[in-house]
């Protein structure tokens, strides 16, 4: 088991986010976190990865407990996010995100890879941050965290805001991204983009865990859709 999370209780200041969240990964599986907005899925990644530690419970990863461990830890321990709000920097270019975010790691990810895995940013290479589509940002950012060779990528909501086509394009991408034996825990509002992704699925709902199982059941149970996903 590559990442395994239990009863994990999260807060923002007072405010009590997470309701004991479990959930877990073997490795090389893509796995969906579903629930509406604010429903804790990004505190979930959050708090997997440190940005808002939680106050107790248990996040062990390949093996050892990473609570209490600072995020620059965890990142080198191998876990890479992709933040839903994307972070690029404006005032670089396409290449100098890439190179300024390489570390070792268990990949061989280098600038050439991910010209290689996303060309259109290779055209783009010179351009600022700031001159860059959403979509474009979208490639950008997932590349940046390729750069730094993790074992798992926790995706924050990586369709957000972006055009069908573009979508459509992204999870071809994120496809090729399995076929590199990377872990990936995804997380979406919505079913389509997400489930065709994943092998199996959590769903969640006001920072507790509701339903977990295989993508195929999530698929056929319209109650299930109904009370948790639907908008």
């Amino acid at each position: 088991m590559i990442l395994e999370v239990k009863d994990i209780h999260t807060f923002y200041g007072s405010s009590h986010i997470l309701f004991g969240i479990c959930l877990n990964m073997e490795e090389g599986e893509t796995i969906c976190l579903l629930g509406r907005n604010g429903a804790g899925k990004t505190t979930t990644l959050r708090s997997i990865m440190g940005l808002t530690p939680a106050r107790s419970g248990s996040i062990r990863f390949k093996g050892q407990e990473i609570i209490g461990r600072s995020v620059y830890a965890i990142s080198r321990a191998g876990i890479g996010i992709v933040p839903e709000d994307r972070r690029i920097f404006p005032g670089l270019t396409v290449r100098e995100q890439l190179e300024v975010a390489h570390k070792k790691g268990s990949g061989d990810w280098s600038v050439e890879k991910i010209w290689d895995f996303f060309p259109h940013l290779q055209r783009l290479q010179k351009h600022m941050g700031n001159q860059l589509s959403g979509g474009e940002q979208q490639m950008l950012t997932i590349g940046r965290t390729l750069m730094g060779n993790p074992e798992l990528i926790l995706l924050d909501e990586p369709s957000e805001g972006l055009a069908p086509l573009v979508v459509d394009a992204l999870m071809e991408q994120i496809k090729r991204l399995t076929e590199e034996n990377i872990t990936i825990l995804l997380s979406e509002m919505g079913l389509g983009f997400a489930v065709e992704l994943s092998q199996r699925a959590f769903v969640i709902d006001k920072g507790e865990n509701q339903w977990s199982g295989s993508c195929e059941e999530l698929k056929q149970d319209e109650a299930l859709k109904s009370k948790y996903l639907a908008l």
